[in-house]
């Protein structure tokens, strides 16, 4: 036990003897500064330091904007931006995929690559193609009692006047003989009518150009969409007067008639009907003749 006292009492002593830290000028011994110091004393400053600078660097780190030059740390601006970029990239990758999906629909009406359908001028639907069993036309017997009821009904009715149908009325693009017509058995899907050169080729409908260009088998060709759901397709002109984009009106003079591309028999023009991505017999609805 007293060996331990001793040892104490000389770690004791040590720690609390007084020393003297003592500036002197090199040149004349003249003291500066003189300071008392303990090991304690040095011991006690130094963890205080110690914890004062890791307060100030916890303190920079967590909320001054010095923080975003320590490696592992993002700033909330960069987050902020790479997340408004994500959702960018994400729209953008929406309307490319719209776009693709349109530019192959015009890729197949330029071709002809599409199905058609049979329409009428009372409506503007596509003809169903599912086989139907007798069964099915056959009216059931609630559908029979409906029927009487409107029917006394709209016999007894004397001052009821009758909504007529109001169908779509398309603008001749052109007047002239048909020298082919719409045929889908031999997958030609429109009307040629033979032209005199530079004929002006006139709007079916008002609508916007979404193409108006050169193609190697077709020519000149412009084709607009109109507001109803139409798609008017104009082949082989000598020249277009429009430029994709434009908002044309109906009549408007959108090109001249003419013998262009590989696949022209000479001067006429290749219109082409299609509604709701069917292609459909434009002399059901136009008068060419």
């Amino acid at each position: 036990m007293s060996e331990k006292r001793l040892k104490r009492k000389i770690i004791k002593k040590k720690l609390f003897t007084k020393n003297r830290l003592v500036i002197l000028n090199e040149d004349t011994f003249e003291e500066i500064f003189s300071l008392r110091l303990t090991l304690m004393n040095v011991f006690v400053v130094a963890t205080l330091g110690a914890l004062l600078i890791i307060f100030i660097t916890t303190f920079i780190i967590a909320f001054t904007p010095l923080r975003e030059f320590i490696p592992g740390y993002a700033s909330t601006q960069l987050k902020k931006d790479a997340t408004e970029l994500a959702l960018k990239s994400d729209s953008l990758s929406q309307a490319l995929k719209k776009n693709e999906a349109y530019i192959q629909s015009i890729k197949k009406i330029l071709t002809g690559d599409l199905d058609y359908a049979k329409f009428n001028k009372d409506s503007i639907t596509a003809s169903a193609t599912e086989t139907l069993s007798e069964e099915d036309l056959q009216a059931s017997k609630a559908d029979l009692k409906l029927r009487e009821e409107v029917e006394r009904e709209d016999k007894y009715n004397l001052f009821e006047k009758a909504k007529p149908k109001v169908s779509t009325v398309l603008f001749p693009p052109v007047k002239g003989m048909i020298t082919e017509k719409f045929n889908p058995q031999k997958k030609h899907y429109a009307v040629d009518v033979a032209l005199a050169k530079n004929t002006p080729i006139k709007s079916i409908l008002s609508g916007k150009v979404i193409f108006a260009d050169w193609t190697p088998n077709t020519g000149n060709v412009v084709i607009i969409r109109h507001n109803n759901g139409f798609i008017s397709v104009y082949k082989h002109a000598a020249s277009v007067t429009v430029v994709q984009g434009d908002a044309v009106k109906t009549g408007e003079v959108i090109a001249l008639a003419g013998s262009t591309g590989r696949e022209s028999t000479g001067v006429h023009l290749h219109f082409e009907l299609w509604k709701d991505g069917y292609s459909i017999d434009p002399s059901i609805f136009i008068a060419f003749e």
